[in-house]
C-alpha cells in the first residue's frame, strides 16, 4: 500500500501544478497537520482515495471549516484495508490554554483514554501525530520537543510506521526526512512523502 504523508507546507508541485499522474497508485493520503482545509478538501475531490488527518498547533480554523470530504482521526482508530491507524494530533503546549497544545500530562492522559479502542483494536499498526517523539526528529526548544508518551507507544505496540510533522526541512541542518525507533521507521511528513506500507 502506498501512503502520501503531507504537513506543514503546501507543495506547489501538486497543488498549483496538479498532474493526476502524480498520484497514480497512491491508496490513501494522510496529513499529519498545519495544512490549509481547502488544501486537503482538493486531494480528497480529485484523487479518489481516503484523505485523513489529525490537527497541527495551528489548525484551530478547522473548528470552524473543517477539510470537507475527508476524515479526521484525532484520539481513534482508523482501520483501511486492515492496516490500523492511531491518530494523535497537536504539539506540546507553549501557550498555555491554545488549542491543540497539550503538555506531557494531558497527552498521555489522551492516550489513556484511548485503551479501550487499543485493546479492542489488538494495538495499532500506524501511529499518526503532528509533533514529533521526545529526542526522535523533534528539537530542543519547547515548542517542537517532542512527547515522551509517543516513544512509549512505540515501544509497547511496535507499529510499523510513526508519522509526524511540526518540524521543518527550513529549520536547519538538523531535519531528518526518515529515522527509526525500535521496530518501527519514522517519517517526518513535511511538505510531502511517498511512503510504502512494508506489507508482511
Amino acid at each position: 500500500m502506498n501512503i502520501m504523508v503531507m504537513a506543514d507546507h503546501e507543495s506547489k508541485s501538486l497543488y498549483d501544478y496538479y498532474d493526476p499522474g502524480k498520484l497514480e497508485g497512491i491508496d490513501l493520503i494522510i496529513s499529519c497537520g498545519d495544512l490549509d482545509a481547502d488544501y486537503l478538501s482538493f486531494f480528497a475531490t480529485l484523487c479518489h482515495v481516503p484523505v485523513i488527518y489529525v490537527r497541527g498547533n495551528h489548525d484551530r480554523r478547522y473548528e470552524v471549516k473543517p477539510p470537507e470530504g475527508c476524515i479526521c482521526i484525532e484520539d481513534d482508530i482508523f482501520v483501511y484495508k486492515g492496516v490500523r491507524i492511531l491518530g494523535l494530533g497537536g504539539s506540546m503546549e507553549y501557550i498555555p490554554g491554545s488549542a491543540n497544545q497539550y503538555t506531557e500530562g494531558a497527552m498521555k492522559r489522551r492516550i489513556k483514554r484511548l485503551r479501550w479502542k487499543l485493546w479492542r483494536n489488538k494495538g495499532f499498526d500506524i501511529l499518526v501525530a503532528h509533533a514529533p517523539a521526545f529526542e526522535v526528529n523533534d528539537m530542543e526548544d519547547l515548542p517542537h520537543r517532542g512527547f515522551y508518551c509517543f516513544r512509549r507507544l512505540m515501544e509497547k505496540y511496535e507499529p510499523k510506521l510513526f508519522l509526524h510533522g511540526h518540524v521543518h526541512a527550513t529549520y536547519g541542518s538538523s531535519f531528518k526526512r526518515r529515522d527509526t525507533f525500535g521496530k518501527t521507521t519514522v517519517i517526518n511528513a513535511y511538505e510531502y512523502q511517498v511512503v510504502e506500507y512494508p506489507e508482511d
